[in-house]
């Protein structure tokens, strides 16, 4: 039987009322927004929201988190990571994100006991069980529960769920860490974290939101919407002279356009589906 969107919020509404009380992992993203809302319609006080702020992670993404958290209206606490402190980690191997997720949600349930809470959240869709996802590992691992992927909700579904509801992010671009700008293997650094943050931060200024500057040495890929190509090249004189001042030689326009996860295409199908499971 196919489930309508109307089951699938159902759904999710009746997973949350069976935990009773959560600490939601928060990142301001469309997902995670979305499952606070929800969290906070259904399980009322009993919700606290926890973002993790680090290197990796943009000041503009968590000023943006605190104001959704506020606008929301839960108890929002922020806590300081470190992934390149995490061994392993900025070797940037294919199961990169599983390093950082085991930290984070180790650190969020440890938030969780301290407030005598017993379930900790993440906002993984129905969608992320076909793409590459080590940070799932990590959360199964650590007995952290998705209700979004329970629900069978999926990217889209989500969004247009936040639309009804008054999220601005129902249309907010599709965010991952500043590490996924790297192919695996390169090393990550501090220094190279901020070339691709600045980097991306004066293309976003230019007007681009759904943007990515993905970082191969001296060359930098930069991937915007396929409908914005023809529009980046009316910036090109900028954009060069920036990105040459970050240390870039050259950089390129991908003609493909802005993916999601692009640096996955390395990895196998077999490889995403087994790490996912």
């Amino acid at each position: 039987m196919v489930k309508t969107i109307i089951d699938k919020k159902n759904m999710l509404k009746a997973v949350l009322e069976d935990l009773d009380n959560v600490v939601v992992a928060f990142s301001g993203g469309v997902d995670s927004t979305f499952l606070l809302k929800m969290a906070k319609e259904v399980l009322g006080e009993k919700v606290v929201a926890v973002t993790a702020n680090s290197e990796t992670y943009p000041k503009r993404e968590l000023e943006e988190a605190k104001r959704l958290a506020l606008e929301i209206g839960v108890k929002h606490i922020v806590i300081e990571t470190s992934e390149l402190a995490i061994e392993g980690f900025a070797d940037n191997p294919p199961d990169r994100c599983y390093y950082c997720k085991h930290e984070l949600f180790s650190k969020l349930g440890e938030i969780a006991r301290q407030n005598g809470i017993e379930y900790v959240l993440d906002g993984s869709n129905y969608d992320d069980r076909n793409d590459h996802r080590p940070g799932m590992r990590a959360a199964k691992e650590l007995k952290v529960v998705s209700p979004l992927k329970l629900a069978e909700l999926t990217k889209e579904d989500i969004r247009v769920l936040s639309k009804e509801l008054g999220l601005d992010t129902w249309s907010k671009p599709s965010f991952a860490c500043l590490s996924s700008r790297f192919p695996y293997g390169t090393k990550i650094t501090g220094e190279k974290l901020t070339v691709v943050g600045e980097a991306e931060d004066f293309i976003r200024g230019l007007g681009f939101e759904e943007l990515r500057v993905r970082y191969h040495d001296k060359i930098a890929r930069i991937e915007v919407s396929r409908s914005e190509l023809s529009n980046i090249v009316t910036y090109a004189d900028s954009i060069v002279e920036k990105l040459k001042t970050l240390g870039f030689l050259y950089i390129t326009l991908d003609l493909s356009g802005f993916r999601t996860g692009s640096m996955n295409y390395m990895l196998s199908k077999e490889d995403i589906v087994s790490e996912n499971k």
